[in-house]
């Protein structure tokens, strides 16, 4: 019998396959039917359950934070969220503000990223600060608050949460946004995770997007232009590359500096 990674794209392309190229969210366990659709290329980006299962996983693992339980979300090129999935047993076992946060992270992942050059949001904080090249960015797009906050709050976190298939806009400028790259290179989107201090929140949204091996990421602003990983270099409030973010422990430092040999990018 084949056997396929449980996060390959191969094994992407098979789900869909079989599901159709329906909402994400209605790809999985219960066949939902009515849900909305979302205008990508659905073999692109792993199902509901694969994603949760790439949240749970990075979360799992050392991470410098809280050991918080957790949010995160996908949108596709476009903005529109593809899934919401949280890691606790209910979604009140995670910040209830963190699900819109996680959006928001995505969303800005994706905007603020192009084919050739990957920014994460860790690498924004330093630049949106008061005196900062791109102060002010943070309210360029607002959030759609009646996609952050509409439908039924016992969806929040289910494939039929309210804002899969909508546009959530949105910008924030602190660790847990990357965008995603597929195995061709082609940027399809963004990921947000949040639920636990910031620099937490990169670790484990690096090692889900490592987990669904949508990390294909051509060039950034980090470790000599190679990736978007965070970059601590702040010294007396001024970061000397001007995409710096804030120390958050020395272990979530540690575990940060060192993804791109933990986790490399393009496996």
């Amino acid at each position: 019998m084949l056997s396929l990674h449980p996060f390959s794209p191969k094994r992407a392309r098979l789900s869909i396959a079989a599901c159709g190229l329906a909402a994400l969210a209605a790809c999985g366990d219960n066949n939902l039917t009515g849900l909305p659709t979302v205008d990508l290329n659905l073999s692109r980006i792993a199902g509901f359950d694969n994603l949760k299962a790439a949240l749970v996983q990075a979360r799992g693992e050392a991470n410098g934070g809280f050991n918080l339980d957790m949010w995160a979300a996908v949108v596709d090129r476009n903005g529109l969220v593809v899934a919401v999935v949280f890691t606790g047993a209910t979604a009140t076992d995670q910040w209830p503000g963190s699900r819109v946060i996680a959006a928001q992270k995505a969303n800005t992942g994706n905007a603020f990223s192009l084919p050739h050059l990957a920014l994460s949001t860790a690498n924004l904080y330093a630049a949106t600060q008061p005196g900062g090249t791109l102060f002010g960015l943070q309210e360029s797009n607002p959030t759609n608050e009646e996609v952050a906050y509409g439908g039924d709050a016992a969806d929040y976190g289910t494939r039929k949460d309210f804002m899969v298939g909508k546009r959530i806009g949105g910008i924030n400028v602190f660790g847990g946004g990357l965008p995603l790259y597929d195995a061709d290179g082609t940027l399809v989107g963004g990921l947000g995770v949040s639920g636990d201090a910031s620099c937490a929140d990169h670790n484990i949204a690096w090692k889900m997007r490592y987990n669904l091996r949508l990390d294909h990421v051509p060039a950034g602003v980090a470790d000599n232009g190679k990736d978007d990983n965070i970059i601590y270099d702040f010294t007396n409030g001024v970061s000397a590359s001007g995409f710096g973010h804030p120390e958050c422990s020395a272990a979530a430092t540690a575990i940060g500096e060192a993804l791109p040999q933990t986790h490399p990018i393009g496996h």
